[in-house]
């Protein structure tokens, strides 16, 4: 069975993302656990950085999300998973900084940075979009239609 943890910076405060956070977790659990790791934000991107090193598990593929990361497309992060748990990795941790970003720390301990777009998103929207394409990329690698 497939883990995936998204390990993130700050807490969410709009009820209506919440609800859709909720709602794409719901659905991901069909493909294995997922667990949402809150760290608080901080002064610092290093002392953030400090807090999501600590929280991570050794035998876990490491995604980090950050602007100067690899952009791929949906049907190749469905792709990067399938190729990653074939290879024995059976839990996907996902790293989102904060407001200021990441620290070069975790950029250096992942093992892809990973670009979502070259937009920048608010945090807490960037957790709903990297949730709705692992969704995604679960369909994709299930054989499972899913909307275009």
């Amino acid at each position: 069975m497939l883990r995936f943890t998204i390990l993130c910076v700050g807490k969410i405060k709009e009820a209506y993302m919440r609800e859709a956070v909720s709602d794409y977790t719901r659905r991901l659990t069909k493909y294995g656990k997922i667990e949402i790791v809150e760290t608080n934000e901080d002064i610092s991107v290093k002392k953030e950085g400090e807090a999501l090193l600590a929280r991570l598990q050794e035998k876990s593929y490491v995604f980090a999300l950050d602007l100067k990361g690899k952009l791929c497309s949906s049907p190749e992060l469905a792709r990067m998973l399938e190729r990653q748990a074939t290879s024995g990795y059976s839990h996907f941790t996902f790293i989102i900084g904060g407001s200021d970003g990441l620290s070069s720390d975790v950029t250096e301990r992942a093992d892809c940075n990973l670009c979502l777009s070259p937009m920048t998103f608010p945090h807490q929207m960037a957790r709903l979009i990297l949730l709705e394409q692992i969704y995604r990329a679960m369909k994709i690698n299930h054989g499972e239609k899913y909307h275009k």
